[in-house]
Order: C-alpha cells, then structure tokens, then sequence
C-alpha cells in the first residue's frame, strides 16, 4: 500500500524539521501513541493502540531515521508487532520545501505492508485506516506547530 499527500504548516522549515525530531511534539501527533522513546540519535520506540475494522491491538514497534538530506529532506522505516492481530511494516520519504519565511510545504510519500489478522481485513478497508490515520497525524503536527510558532509570537 502506498499514500502521497502534502500539507502547508505554518512555519518555516526549521522549525518542522526540529518538531518532526521531538519526540514530545511526535507522540501527542500520533493518533493512539502511548509512548513514544528515543533509543538512539537515530531510534525511537512507541506503542500505539490503533483499531482497524474489528481489529483492535496493541502495537509495539521501532522507527530509524534517515536525516542525511536534513533539513530538506529525511526518511524513515519501521516495523511494529501488534500481537495476534499482525504486523506492519513500511517507510516514508518526507521533503520540506519552504514557501516564504514563514510557511513550509511538507510532502511525503509513503509505503507499508501488513500481516496477520490485519492482512485479512481486505485492501479497501487497511487502506482507508491508514490514509485516514495518515490524515490526523499531520493536522495534529501542523496544529502542534503552530501552537508552538503562535507562542513564539507572543
């Protein structure tokens, strides 16, 4: 399964790049994230609870960064384990393009693959969750960082 998407966020480049590395700023953006920990420079750990269809589980997983075309662009894989329900894996590609001082353009493409009970649930309906978890991710990120641009203003 893939997913394309790009969203306007209120601040310049630097400023969703270093958000994009704050772990604080990334658990209250993932929908169901529990937790979420650095391991390494380069890791994080995270359970998130997610219901998919009928589904429900737990999952615990690990993410590695890829800052090496920081700030402008950066990439990252994981895999995640939700027990009996299955597992997922994938990647994205993320470019910020800035748009003004003061406005960032962030694009992603995006790629992963499920197994287990989830696998079973069909395309349509896998597909649907993650574009819609997809979606409420990054309005709860560029709502995360323009709260945190409007404090600077004030």
């Amino acid at each position: 399964m893939e997913l394309h998407d790009e969203i306007r966020i209120e601040a310049p480049r630097e400023q969703v790049y270093a958000a994009l590395n704050d772990t604080e700023v990334l658990k209250a953006s993932i929908p169901g994230c529990e937790e979420l920990v650095r391991t390494s420079e380069d890791e994080l750990e995270a359970k998130v609870t997610l219901k998919v269809g009928p589904v429900k589980a737990r999952f615990k997983g690990n993410v590695t960064l890829d800052r090496s075309g920081a700030p402008e662009r950066f990439a990252l894989s994981g895999q995640g384990s939700g027990g009996a329900a299955g597992f997922a894996k994938g990647g994205a590609d993320v470019v910020l393009e800035e748009i003004g001082p003061s406005e960032t353009l962030l694009r992603y493409d995006a790629r992963a693959d499920v197994g287990g009970k989830l696998a079973q649930l069909g395309n349509r309906l896998i597909s649907g969750t993650a574009k819609k978890l997809s979606a409420q991710f990054f309005d709860n990120f560029a709502r995360q960082v323009g709260a945190e641009v409007h404090q600077d203003d004030a």
